[in-house]
């Protein structure tokens, strides 16, 4: 079963909640650095080949990623209309900025806090960003996103993507999650535009993603969330979404393999208009936990993970 004799293993833990941890054996550690806001490892483990981990989590495995990217970009891109500027905050890997030049986009803005981490993946994961930052409708900027969404100017992009970590105390991200942050978002979008962010685990952090939900909610008149199951997180993994004009989660799949066939080259791995029914119809549990949930995250007082 093991390409090495597991006694032979170093271990890499993750934690992902103060009672419960993943452990993946390490076959070979390519990259260990720490950059001004995080500590940047890329191994490869047992099961899921080649990973990217910040501050002790993985963000992305060479197993599964396009699960991960695919579920985040690929259902506001088919969603909105007719999406020509987009913006990706976080994202370092420039997978998810990979997805968004499969559609006719005019500009998409990649913005991303720590310059370490792009370098790295530069390097390091070309499976992952496959030369995209290198198209010429990519423009990537190394700022705070926070800061940069109080700079643009109203009504800039068609869709807005939050490929964030998650919000720890102390962390990167730790208010870009809360209502002032998704009224940022908002103000940012051109009418008719829709959001979406990583929104945590759906099983390990059921909390966190309902908070997340009941505070995009809070802003957007649409909102709502989906998930997908990914084996290097060990979890099924929520995402959010938020609009005043589209609801995502009522297309049909056979507008969403319209919508497919008609905009994005290449053929996908994982999205599609059945996977796109499954996606969004959750479970009774998380529904139930989404629907009763009254916390909203503000600056003042912003939600945060314990690990």
């Amino acid at each position: 079963m093991y390409k090495v004799p597991l006694k032979t293993f170093n271990w890499f833990i993750e934690v992902q909640t103060p009672c419960s941890a993943h452990m993946h054996g390490i076959e070979e550690v390519y990259y260990k650095g720490r950059s001004q806001y995080q500590e940047i490892v890329v191994a490869k483990l047992c099961n899921v080949g080649k990973a990217l981990i910040l501050d002790g989590k993985i963000q992305s495995s060479e197993y599964d990623e396009w699960i991960y990217h695919e579920s985040l970009v690929h259902p506001v891109m088919i969603a909105h209309p007719n999406p020509k500027r987009v913006a990706i905050l976080g994202g370092g890997e420039g997978a998810t900025l990979r997805e968004v030049l499969k559609y006719d986009v005019e500009k998409v803005v990649m913005v991303d806090l720590d310059r370490e981490v792009v370098e790295v993946a530069k390097k390091f994961l070309p499976e992952w960003h496959k030369g995209a930052f290198d198209d010429p409708r990519t423009e990537l900027v190394i700022k705070d996103g926070r800061k940069f969404l109080e700079e643009t100017e109203p009504g800039s992009f068609d869709v807005i993507i939050l490929d964030l970590v998650d919000p720890f105390e102390g962390g990167p991200a730790a208010k870009l999650y809360t209502k002032e942050f998704y009224q940022l978002v908002k103000r940012a979008l051109r009418e008719g535009g829709i959001m979406v962010t990583q929104a945590t685990s759906t099983s390990y952090t059921l909390k966190m993603f309902s908070v997340i939900y009941r505070t995009v909610k809070e802003v957007f008149a649409n909102a709502n969330g989906y998930h997908s199951f990914i084996q290097a997180f060990d979890s099924t993994w929520g995402f959010v979404w938020g609009s005043d004009a589209i609801n995502l989660n009522e297309l049909k799949p056979e507008e969403v393999d319209s919508r497919i066939k008609a905009r994005v080259r290449g053929e996908l791995r994982y999205y599609d208009g059945l996977t796109h029914l499954s996606m969004t119809n959750l479970p009774k549990h998380v529904r139930k936990a989404m629907e009763s949930e009254t916390i909203v995250s503000t600056d003042e007082k912003p939600f945060l993970l314990e690990v």
